[in-house]
């Protein structure tokens, strides 16, 4: 492999993809993906069982109708599912209590405007705030923060979180997100299981240190989770004592899913297990139509769970399951695999959170350094943070800062 390049890019998941490509589509550079896992798409990861493919990572094309990843699936031939998710309905206390949808709905809209308003306030506060002492929803509200922010509200910046957008159109890939990556990445200069323990950029020409070597580039992008920077599991030579702090400020919380075989006959469903317990999951019932039941779940629950391993996640499930479904469905659930993004060693999380006191710090990540190193990645994105395609949109804005650089 040669060891000088005009661009080095540090991981090769949805950031780091869109960066390559659109530096190998420039053709006036010369460029190496330094990637540490064995396979592309990072937090996008699709796994296959008895023939089906399965999200282990991101799903959903959020905001389908102007999300870019839709077209570029849709050019590549991948058939994607257009009805849209209700994730409105369905809630219910075991399976007691039925919950209005149209009490729900306003009760939502009423939660969200209250961010909203808090987010006006000079001082940048956590978003549990906005809860009303003893309110009916405040639980559920909590929940549904670990689903969409993979951490409680108690740890959320109310301005960064009211800085998200959403258009509300969710849409699906049949054949997986992850899927999809591994077809953008098909073709790109990338060295897989060659994690980047240093970069060196006090000479005029950077030098990259991994697994594998040392590499000398004029310009670098960095790709990868924040955790990397905040652990200095990726260090800086000269230390970037500013990029660390932000790092710090936007760490990944966790949301986990779990997938079981299901040979129940039912409509494609979505169920939420409880309306009043932290400790619940949602659950899609035969997404797609196939013989599934995807469990997802969140924050504080997820990381508890990851620590007592699959066979208690499985358990947890499968009794919330029987509550939501009957008797019945224990015997029509076969327990297939789940994700650990908690432990995953290269990420060590799902998705960035702003800390409270820090929306400010997405910004500051994502400024270049000397106009030689420059940041990108879901955590980089002001408005699209945790999303897939938040995170290829600042890949695309990266590349094109180093080759205005290069000019």
């Amino acid at each position: 492999m040669p060891s000088e390049f005009d661009v080095a890019v540090i991981g090769a998941g949805a950031a780091g993809i869109a960066a390559a490509r659109r530096l190998a589509e420039a053709r006036t550079v010369s460029v190496l993906v330094l990637e540490a896992r064995d396979r592309a798409g990072g937090r996008a990861w699709t796994v296959e069982a008895e023939g089906l493919p399965m999200d282990l990572g991101c799903e959903w094309l959020h905001s389908a109708d102007r999300n870019a990843m839709t077209s570029l699936a849709e050019s590549l031939g991948f058939a994607i599912n257009k009805v849209q998710p209700s994730w409105v309905t369905g809630l219910c206390d075991g399976n007691e209590t039925e919950v209005p949808k149209e009490e729900w709905v306003a009760e939502l809209e009423a939660h969200h405007q209250s961010i909203h308003r808090a987010a006006l306030d000079p001082v940048d506060r956590p978003a549990s705030t906005v809860l009303a002492p003893g309110g009916r929803w405040n639980t559920l509200f909590n929940t549904i923060s670990t689903w969409v922010n993979a951490v409680e509200l108690d740890s959320l910046s109310v301005k960064d979180i009211d800085r998200s957008e959403d258009t509300g159109i969710n849409w699906r890939l049949h054949r997986g997100y992850g899927t999809l990556f591994m077809v953008l990445a098909e073709g790109l200069p990338i060295a897989y299981g060659s994690p980047v323990s240093g970069i060196d950029h006090r000479r005029r020409g950077i030098t990259i240190t991994s697994s594998h070597g040392t590499v000398t580039t004029r310009r670098v992008i960095v790709a990868v989770p924040t955790t990397s920077i905040a652990q200095e599991r990726l260090r800086f030579d000269r230390p970037l004592p500013d990029k660390m702090a932000a790092a710090t400020g936007l760490p990944l919380g966790v949301a986990d899913k779990l997938f079981f075989h299901f040979d129940g006959i039912m409509e494609e469903q979505y169920l939420l297990g409880s309306t009043t317990r932290r400790e619940t999951m949602s659950y899609q019932v035969r997404p797609f139509g196939r013989p599934r039941i995807h469990c997802f779940f969140g924050g504080r629950f997820a990381a508890s769970l990851e620590r007592a391993g699959f066979e208690a996640m499985v358990g947890f499930a499968t009794d919330e399951l029987v509550r939501l479904l009957g008797a019945d469905v224990r015997r029509q659930l076969r327990p297939l695999i789940a994700s650990f993004w908690g432990h995953d060693e290269f990420a060590l999380g799902s998705y960035s959170y702003a800390m409270p006191g820090h929306a400010d710090d997405r910004a500051l990540l994502a400024q270049p350094v000397d106009d030689r190193i420059f940041f990108a990645g879901e955590a980089c994105s002001l408005n699209f943070f945790s999303t897939a395609h938040g995170a290829y949109e600042t890949g695309t804005i990266a590349a094109e800062g180093v080759l205005r650089s290069l000019c």
